[in-house]
C-alpha cells in the first residue's frame, strides 16, 4: 500500500519536531555519513547553485553550505519540515544562501 502526497505530507508535518532525532538514530548516523561523503565528491564541480529535493529539515542544505555555492534552494511538501528547516539556516545565519520553499518534486518550477 503506498501512501497519497497527503498522507505523506500530514505524516511528515505530524513528525517533523522528532524527525533529525530519529534520523539519527534510526540510521545510526549513517545519514551524516552520506552527508559528508556527497559533499565531497559534489567539491571537484564547484556548483554555484544546489537544490535540495525534498529537503525536510534542510540537513543537507546547511552542509552543502560549505561548498560556497551563490544560492541553495530547498524544497519539501511538508510546512513543519520546512519550518524546522528555516530556524535551523537562521541560527546559523546561512539565510543569505539557503531558501527553503514549499514544492512538489514531481512538479518542479526550475
Amino acid at each position: 500500500m503506498s501512501l497519497s502526497k497527503e498522507q505523506t505530507t500530514e505524516m511528515f508535518d505530524n513528525i517533523a519536531g522528532k524527525y533529525d532525532f530519529l534520523n539519527h538514530f534510526l540510521s545510526l548516523n549513517i545519514d551524516k555519513i552520506w552527508r559528508r561523503k556527497a559533499i565531497e565528491i559534489l567539491k571537484k564541480y564547484q556548483p554555484k547553485k544546489i537544490i535540495d529535493v525534498a529537503t525536510g529539515t534542510a540537513d543537507f542544505a546547511i552542509e552543502s553550505a560549505k561548498l560556497n555555492p551563490k544560492e541553495i534552494i530547498g524544497i519539501d511538501i511538508s510546512d513543519e519540515m520546512l519550518r524546522i528547516g528555516k530556524e535551523k539556516i537562521k541560527r546559523r545565519k546561512l539565510e543569505n544562501v539557503i531558501s527553503l520553499a514549499k514544492g512538489d518534486s514531481e512538479n518542479l518550477q526550475w
